[in-house]
């Protein structure tokens, strides 16, 4: 039998028709829908007199442009954002698809809430109207974002017309330092081959740095993969994703937990398979990172500085590096750690799991934000919420002078009210830094939630591992 990839496996098992040399019929085990790429889909449904022959395999959030503000009852003021939600409500009660809706207790970031909840399991293809749906790579599960049209075909067969990905494996062998972490790791991988050096192409993950990974970790790292053009992200589950989805999936008992077990045994790549692009680094030298433009790519170790334009090719990369400049008013050379900060964001379907929040709030213990700066915590869904509050991390941030918010999306795109004014700068956990994205004219540098944490404390860009942990 031909050596296979885990991608080339996941697709195989889901191929429903060739369609030609290229593109295929793709079954999808779970479609994810929000408020703001749905309601064409639907509209579509109705004007075709179709129905969603398998409800029970959709499952709908309202995430993006729900508040946050602090408060039992969540109201949506803004008129076109609410007509938004009670049309997905309405959407939801009349093809009988499960909603997670706006004062749901669970509700949340539909990327953190269906891991949480047992929806994502190895050896899935899901798909869902966001770029970010790669997070589910995580968990052995081929994950990825389509358009409006493709929701609509999706809903009515539980099919996508598919183009078949080119295959990267990426192995990060060594053991990342004190104060790195997996967002270190996704943007220096980021920076290193581009923001479009994986575009066509649907990435594996491996070696001892990826094996040493919690599970959440690896959300963060899959999650980001995107923003090198990625068509998809994938980690052969371990020990340590199983682990996770069996304490997630009560249903999985008995016969189906050993079916289960079974065949998950051969989400692998196997030995001999061949890729069509391969990298490799070395997680030892990753020290933490800030971006300093306007893309993923544009970033540098906290240590370094904004480039020099003479020491970048001539051409798009260069013209690119001088517009970003000019948008984050950072000089050439200007180095980037005691960049002062206005705003700072923690959480966002990259980095507002409990995990996270416990990394932000090992820096904050002891310490209070800084003079002249604003700090919010967004968990990312409800179940993370509660667990940090029952840990206690709601208080420890609120007597820091954070703000502990309600979940979603919040800051990470500003489709809501949690908005940046023009000029403000704000290291922020969130996965993009493109122009206006947290607000027309705010300034993004993202970074890890310890990163982001020291920037709250300090009021400027702070290597993190220069602070002494405080009791």
């Amino acid at each position: 039998m031909t050596a296979r990839t885990l991608y080339q496996k996941l697709v195989h098992t889901h191929t429903v028709a060739a369609l030609d040399e290229q593109n295929i019929l793709l079954f999808c085990d779970l479609h994810l829908m929000n408020e703001y790429t749905s309601p064409q889909a639907f509209a579509g449904l109705y004007a075709q007199g179709r129905g969603v022959p398998m409800p029970g395999q959709n499952v709908a959030v309202v995430s993006h442009i729900i508040p946050t503000h602090p408060g039992r009852i969540r109201v949506i003021a803004d008129t076109a954002s609410a007509l938004q939600a009670s049309n997905l409500r309405k959407n939801c009660e009349h093809f009988g698809i499960p909603l997670f809706d706006t004062n749901d207790a669970l509700q949340g970031i539909e990327h953190v809430i269906a891991p949480e909840h047992g929806m994502v399991r190895p050896g899935m293809v899901i798909i869902c109207g966001d770029s970010h749906t790669t997070t589910y790579g995580a968990l052995g599960a081929l994950g990825f974002g389509t358009g409006t049209t493709e929701v609509e075909h999706v809903l009515a067969t539980q099919t996508l017309v598919y183009r078949v990905a080119r295959s990267m494996h990426i192995r990060i062998d060594g053991q990342l330092p004190a104060g790195t972490t997996a967002k270190d790791l996704v943007l220096h991988v980021i920076g290193r081959i581009g923001a479009q050096g994986a575009r066509g192409y649907v990435v594996e993950y491996s070696g001892s740095a990826i094996d040493a990974l919690s599970v959440e970790a690896r959300f963060t790292l899959c999650n980001m993969t995107v923003e090198a053009g990625a068509r998809g992200a994938l980690i052969a589950p371990d020990h340590k994703a199983i682990d996770y989805v069996l304490a997630r999936a009560p249903d999985l008992a008995g016969p189906h937990r050993d079916a289960a077990l079974a065949a998950w045994q051969d989400l692998h790549t196997d030995v001999g398979a061949a890729f069509d692009a391969e990298h490799v680094f070395d997680a030892s030298g990753i020290a933490p990172q800030v971006t300093w433009g306007t893309s993923p790519d544009q970033v540098a170790p906290i240590d370094g500085h904004v480039p020099q334009l003479a020491d970048l090719p001539a051409g798009p990369q260069r013209s690119s590096a001088e517009r970003a400049m000019a948008y984050t008013q950072l000089p050439a050379g200007a180095a980037l750690a005691g960049t002062p900060i206005q705003h700072v964001f923690i959480g966002s379907c990259t980095n507002g799991r409990i995990e996270d929040l416990r990394a932000a709030a090992g820096v904050v213990r002891g310490r209070h934000v800084a003079g002249g700066v604003r700090a919010m915590v967004v968990p990312g869904s409800g179940a993370v919420k509660a667990e940090a509050e029952a840990e206690g991390l709601d208080r420890l941030f609120l007597e820091a002078g954070f703000e502990w918010r309600n979940p979603g999306c919040s800051m990470c795109l500003a489709m809501n009210d949690d908005v940046l004014a023009d000029g403000v700068r704000c290291a922020s956990t969130t996965n993009r830094n493109f122009e206006g994205r947290q607000g027309r004219g705010a300034i993004t540098h993202l970074m890890s939630p310890a990163m982001a944490a020291a920037a709250a404390v300090t009021g400027r860009i702070t290597d993190v591992r220069t602070l002494e942990p405080r009791a």
